[in-house]
């Protein structure tokens, strides 16, 4: 291989190096196409249409109907029936007998005293309605984290399947300059083995990095509705914490599964005054009419039409239910239990959770660093190696293994600064910041779990319905499946970071 060869080389592997800089810059912008998509465009398509979380939501609203429910066990409640009978067969020695006869009866039933079951109960359902509100939050931070997760990995499979195919390029010019010189007698049959070689594990490893490409696109569309275009390198992220000792106190204060733990451990205390309940005793307000008409079918004698009407109070005192109402007190002191021993394992999670992610993005930024210092010493020991083979002081092979160790840590480099990013953004699910209203998600008003609670929990009307449930999230039938394609190197993307 000549100098004018190796001077040929040269600004190839500058350009990927360039290339490998640039791929995952997680700050900056770029001009962008008309079909560009941000992250922030993503989280929002995702906010507005994955079926996960558009599904809690429809989880929480009917959590919200908890209160009316145990709400309507303390409120009045009126009943009626009606009937009608003939009497076919009537007695011979029946002088009263009618033939027909109609009758309306009504009743209603007013709770006075219920041992306090119907406050408890209540208190419960509005604790458990702030878990799942809790519990919102995290499922929407946990969509967010895979959003994060799945737009990062696209652009760097992406950025790897190019690096792979500048490398089978690469190879593929090696292998023709050195059939070239072995034709002429200048190298081996050995050497020309060793060229074919490695551009055939390199070309397996390009079909490996474009199966990646497509898995990852695949997993973009499932939490995001579309197919990713053009992703554009996402933005700086906001409100990371300086030091690991921040981000455990902020989660401890703001993470929603700690928030929703405890809102289940006074839920399951609130149960154990419903269970206490159960025996005391009960007093309700009744008050009975009734309405009866023998349709002129009686005797002449008789009375075609009788009413009555009754008021009066009742009164239950329990004064032995077989050991029930003890045992329920304690199930419910033992669920409480249950929930208390939760609780702390929920927030110990969430610290060690905090902890690890604060560690794995702390490692991938000074990863990124030391691979960047690898990617430049790689780049000039490569043009060296080419340097010194071209005056026959190093052999073919240690081109081929200079440039391997080269495509190596370019793609480790494209991988920490992927690992970095989604590390960070885990941080900040971790300490309670990685929902929408921390993160300025746009397109509309954001989703308010509280609006749909004040709107039902008053509602005391038996045919107050909702409208017939739809379809929210879009399906991805419409979506073409994914492949491979890359768009073509520019001057633009080459430019070094």
């Amino acid at each position: 291989m000549t100098m004018l060869d190796t001077n040929k080389k040269q600004p190839r592997a500058r350009w990927l190096a360039g290339l490998a800089l640039g791929a995952l810059t997680i700050s900056g912008t770029l001009s962008s196409a008309a079909q560009a998509e941000t992250l922030q465009g993503a989280l929002a398509k995702a906010y507005e249409n994955n079926p996960t979380l558009t599904a809690a939501r429809a989880g929480q609203r009917a959590n919200d109907e908890n209160v009316p429910i145990q709400r309507a066990a303390g409120l009045p409640s009126v009943n009626a029936t009606g009937s009608y009978q003939e009497n076919l067969v009537i007695p011979g020695n029946n002088f009263f007998s009618t033939d027909r006869s109609a009758s309306i009866n009504g009743q209603l039933q007013v709770p006075i005293y219920q041992g306090g079951a119907v406050r408890s109960a209540v208190r419960a359902a509005e604790y458990r309605i702030e878990a799942g509100q809790a519990d919102l939050r995290a499922t929407e931070a946990s969509i967010f984290s895979q959003v994060v997760g799945a737009y990062m990995d696209v652009i760097r499979d992406q950025a790897i399947v190019q690096l792979n195919q500048k490398n089978v390029s690469v190879l593929r010019t090696n292998l023709q300059a050195t059939s070239d010189r072995f034709e002429i007698g200048d190298l081996t049959r050995t050497d020309v083995a060793q060229s074919e070689a490695r551009l055939a594990l390199a070309e397996g490893n390009l079909r490996a990095a474009e199966s990646n490409l497509i898995g990852s696109r695949e997993s973009y569309a499932r939490l995001v509705g579309e197919a990713p275009v053009d992703l554009q390198p996402p933005p700086p992220l906001p409100n990371l914490p300086g030091t690991v000792d921040e981000a455990v106190a902020v989660a401890l204060d703001s993470n929603p599964d700690i928030e929703a733990a405890d809102q289940r451990v006074r839920a399951s205390n609130a149960d154990i005054g419903v269970a206490r309940a159960s025996r005391l005793p009960k007093l309700s307000g009744i008050l009975n009419g009734g309405y009866n008409n023998f349709l002129n079918s009686g005797p002449a004698t008789s009375l075609n039409v009788a009413k009555s009407a009754a008021a009066g109070l009742s009164l239950t005192i329990p004064l032995f239910q077989g050991g029930r109402p003890a045992a329920q007190v304690r199930q419910a002191q033992s669920r409480t239990s249950q929930a208390i021993e939760t609780y702390v394992a929920t927030e110990r999670n969430i610290i060690a959770q905090t902890r690890g992610t604060y560690a794995a993005w702390q490692a991938n930024e000074r990863i990124i660093a030391a691979t960047q210092q690898a990617v430049s010493a790689n780049a000039l020991s490569l043009e060296g190696v080419r340097a010194e083979n071209s005056v026959g002081t190093r052999s073919i092979l240690d081109i081929l293994n200079a440039e391997q160790e080269y495509l190596n840590t370019q793609v480790q480099l494209v991988s920490a600064r992927r690992n970095s990013y989604v590390a960070a953004f885990s941080v900040l699910a971790a300490m309670g910041k990685a929902e929408a209203r921390d993160l300025g998600i746009e397109g509309g008003a954001l989703y308010d779990p509280e609006v749909n609670y004040e709107r039902v929990k008053g509602k005391i009307f038996d045919w107050d319905d909702d409208p017939k449930p739809q379809q929210v999230a879009t399906n991805t039938r419409q979506v073409p499946a994914a492949d491979a394609s890359v768009p073509p190197l520019t001057d633009q993307s080459l430019a070094p970071q």
